[in-house]
């Protein structure tokens, strides 16, 4: 094989190989290639859902102040409750002894 036919081979091989690599990438985006249109539903669908995760944070944020709120209110009034129960308590005791004694005095 002279010098000639040694470069015209090369140059064959080397156009061969540009070739399949252009063949390559024109598959490839063919394949891959997102149209115009696909992106702005794409991008309105990326926005829904940011405005929907700012909605989900915000309604999580909502239910743990009402949470946190209904159990500082259960809690008053289980104190309150409590409070009531021992003043109806202290009430019976003073009104059983209050007819002990009138018992004591109209018997005597």
């Amino acid at each position: 094989m002279n010098r000639i036919e040694l470069i015209i081979a090369t140059a064959i091989v080397l156009f061969i190989a540009f070739l399949v690599g252009w063949f390559a990438h024109w598959l490839i985006h063919r394949f891959v290639r997102v149209a115009q249109g696909e992106m702005t539903d794409l991008d309105t669908m990326a926005q829904q859902l940011h405005e929907a995760e700012e909605q989900r944070e915000q309604a999580i944020a909502y239910y743990q102040q009402r949470e946190a709120e209904l159990t500082n209110q259960g809690n008053q009034t289980e104190a309150e409750l409590r409070a009531a129960m021992e003043g109806l308590r202290e009430a019976r005791q003073e009104a059983e002894e209050l007819r002990a004694y009138i018992e004591r005095i109209n018997a005597s």
